[in-house]
């Protein structure tokens, strides 16, 4: 693999979430350009397991634990990685989930808990990292996830869209403030994606989490992380504050039947979140 059209090789990078998912896949695709990966997740297990793969390309990698739903631990731990990794480069946040209910259902916690776990932690981290950055007086890169439901409506799981909302608007808004800085800020939207909390299913789930995308499937976590690795990369240098859907089209097509799909899933006892 020809690295050199990255710009990555050497630098450090953040990835939260990175234990299993979409944030697993990112920090491969990261370590795989020549980034050196710390790798933040709740699960000491799924950390390490994954530190050790970026490790086994050749790369330096390190496991930090902590909630981000903690706000000291969440800063801790970004401090930490700065000073383990000698500075970070760039940031990818994979982490989200959704609480679901009608909205005349929904509490008060419930909102509360979607906007701690899809927008407040990345103001915070993204804010962290930044400060590091402007600190040393260095370029970089921070990259969010949003979702296709931050665009559109998000009917019996309100919270989670309002959020994912918030987050494109806040990824807009940084990246007017800091990249004249030098900091890129973007964001992915993805669809329908496989991923260990919503795996392949053989009990008709499947074709109906795929209904209504023109692709007719579901995506790969690794789909998602070539779109990070273009976003996080020299690749999109001159881009910024800007959202791409990784969708398979769906948003394009504006025919999926939504509350069919949340009722199917919900009695199949499905669960949807990055």
């Amino acid at each position: 693999m020809n690295t050199s059209v990255f710009g990555l090789e050497g630098k450090s990078a953040i990835v939260l979430g990175g234990g299993q998912g979409m944030g697993e896949a990112t920090a491969m695709q990261l370590a795989r350009a020549g980034c050196n990966v710390a790798i933040l997740d709740f699960d000491v297990g799924r950390a390490e397991a994954v530190a050790a793969r970026v490790k086994a390309e050749g790369r330096k990698s390190v496991a930090i634990v902590a909630d981000v739903l903690d706000d000291a631990r969440l800063k801790a731990a970004i401090a930490q990685a700065e000073q383990a990794m000698g500075g970070i480069d760039v940031m990818a946040s994979i982490i989200g989930m959704a609480g679901w209910s009608r909205l005349e259902d929904m509490t008060e916690a419930t909102w509360d808990l979607d906007h701690r776990r899809n927008l407040r932690y990345f103001f915070i981290a993204a804010k962290e990292v930044a400060a590091g950055m402007l600190k040393r007086k260095q370029p970089g890169a921070l990259l969010g996830i949003a979702s296709v439901d931050g665009v559109r409506s998000a009917p019996y799981h309100a919270s989670y869209g309002a959020a994912k909302a918030g987050l494109l608007n806040l990824v807009r808004t940084m990246a007017v403030e800091w990249s004249p800085r030098g900091i890129r800020v973007n964001v992915i939207a993805p669809g329908a994606i496989v991923t260990p909390r919503i795996p392949v299913r053989q009990d008709g789930t499947e074709s109906v989490m795929s209904k209504g995308v023109p692709m007719g499937r579901r995506g790969t976590t690794d789909e998602i992380a070539k779109a990070a690795l273009f976003f996080l990369s020299d690749m999109a240098s001159y881009v910024s504050g800007q959202w791409l859907a990784v969708d398979g089209g769906y948003l394009s097509a504006q025919v999926f039947e939504y509350e069919h799909v949340i009722r199917e899933v919900g009695d199949r006892g499905g669960t949807l979140g990055t």
